[in-house]
């Protein structure tokens, strides 16, 4: 497993935050990292925010709700 810089995981949330459009897939393959790695830095960025959550589009999303912020019934 391969450690990256907080720094480069901030970056990362922020500009999945910044592309709302684009699934956590297409920032990850532009990043050059695993899908799910960005996805838990995503919601471990949402989590620290105290119940704000990320502003993000994800593919094959349940409910308008999880497609809004990541987070199922939000």
């Amino acid at each position: 497993m391969k450690n990256c810089p907080p720094q480069f995981e901030a970056d990362a949330v922020a500009l999945c935050q910044s592309r709302p459009k684009a699934t956590i897939r297409q920032v990850a393959v532009d990043l050059g990292t695993n899908p799910e790695t960005l996805r838990n830095w995503v919601r471990a960025a949402g989590a620290s925010r105290r119940g704000e959550g990320p502003e993000i589009w994800i593919a094959g999303a349940d409910s308008e709700a999880t497609a809004a912020t990541g987070y199922p019934d939000a």
